[in-house]
């Protein structure tokens, strides 16, 4: 069991996080994702996630005083959480409960990436990549394996017994299960090259199709066995870095004890197919992967790939509501397809942290806000992948103000 000190020191982090998690502000902000996630929001939302947290730290407000590793993972979170409220809350949502991620081992699809990687910061997780190509050969093929999802319910019971004797009394206790990324491309990708894989896809569909194929087949197996032992996620606070509160989930006939896919939200992308045809996106992604999308409740689509012209493939997918336009999207163009029909996920470009000009920042988010108004769509604004900040914190705290400001809260 936790020091009396790292106990001290997380009972008093719970304390401050089930204060703020009782705020009326709470229900008030899951009421208004509830309706942005039924198409019928009161105005657009702000999300901040995937911070350099590296770069975050004023007045030791994320400096970490606990000695054990487990009490450590959960002070981290914690004051990055009371951290991003204080500066950058946008329209987050704090919950009265600590997640405790349950003891499952997924084996996944039996092979990872071979890479070498580039370090420009030492303090950050945001590395170069190469990836080495392991898919050459039919052979190569046989490296995808099936998926063996067991759980080590004695490891779950040991994190449950500690997580009650460091949170009892200040927040609450969430079991958690698996809550997937079920991109095939974005694996591929990295077991095989960006580049090797667009070539193979040009020069060898056959055999890119059985590639993806098995690694479809692969999850689908995982997701089986996810139900079947009771190991599925359940009431989502996010999928992917965006807002997962709705009145449409779970769907009938729910129990928590053994969640099903159509009780939650699931992420698709195909990031690597960014440049590729409409006509390849539909085949060797959309088609692909629509025996798993039809699985889940609700989907949120794309991430940093551009979809502002292959909106009609996306349409194929009848349980997608949330839409990604990146970066990269003719932003009108992304609103005419769309319309009311999906909200409208706008990742605002992270690199305006870099060089950061108050009003460039306001006319790319009023840019957002004055094509949704035009078609009718609702819209969400996440900002995300944020690498750098030029070691200086305040800039983020003054996009978010500005991002408040630009949509009206």
């Amino acid at each position: 069991m936790p020091n009396t000190n790292d106990k001290n020191t997380i009972r008093s982090l719970a304390a401050e996080l089930a204060e703020i998690a009782s705020l009326p502000a709470q229900e008030q902000k899951r009421g208004m994702w509830r309706k942005l996630n039924g198409l019928k929001p009161d105005r657009p939302m702000v999300m901040i996630d995937q911070v350099c947290w590296n770069e975050m730290n004023v007045n030791d407000e994320l400096t970490l005083r606990c000695e054990d590793p487990e009490c450590r993972g959960y002070e981290s979170f914690m004051r990055m959480t009371l951290y991003q409220w204080k500066h950058f809350r946008v329209d987050m949502v704090v919950e009265p409960f600590i997640r405790v991620p349950k003891a499952i081992h997924n084996s996944g699809i039996g092979i990872g990436p071979k890479e070498d990687i580039a370090v420009t910061d030492p303090t950050s997780g945001v590395v170069g990549h190469a990836f080495k190509n392991q898919f050459v050969t039919d052979a190569d093929l046989d490296k995808i394996k099936m998926a063996v999802v067991s759980e080590d319910k004695a490891e779950t019971a040991r994190r449950l017994e500690v997580a009650h004797e460091l949170f009892d009394g200040e927040l609450g206790i969430f079991e958690q299960g698996l809550d997937f990324n079920l991109s095939i491309w974005d694996p591929i990708s990295a077991l095989m090259s960006v580049q090797d894989a667009c070539y193979a896809l040009i020069d060898r569909p056959e055999y890119m199709a059985e590639l993806a194929g098995r690694i479809v087949r692969s999850y689908m197996s995982m997701i089986d066995q996810t139900e079947e032992q009771g190991l599925l996620c359940h009431s989502q606070s996010l999928i992917h870095c965006t807002g997962a509160w709705t009145d449409e989930l779970p769907a009938p006939g729910f129990d928590p004890a053994k969640p099903r896919t159509k009780d939650i939200w699931m992420m698709g992308l195909a990031q690597m197919f960014s440049t590729v045809s409409p006509a390849m996106f539909d085949e060797f992604e959309v088609e692909m992967c629509m025996p798993i999308f039809e699985r889940f409740g609700l989907v949120y689509y794309g991430c940093c790939d551009p979809l502002d012209l292959k909106m009609a493939q996306v349409r194929k997918i009848s349980n997608a509501r949330k839409i990604s336009m990146s970066p990269w999207v003719d932003e009108n163009r992304g609103a005419s397809e769309i319309k009311g029909d999906y909200v409208y996920s706008r990742k605002p470009n992270p690199a305006h942290l870099m060089s950061f000009h108050e009003d460039e920042v306001r006319g790319h988010l009023q840019a957002s806000v004055d094509a949704c108004a035009k078609y009718g769509c609702p819209l969400e604004l996440i900002l995300k992948d944020i690498s750098t900040v030029a070691y200086e914190p305040q800039r983020l705290w003054r996009w978010a103000e500005i991002a408040m400001e630009v949509v009206g809260a």
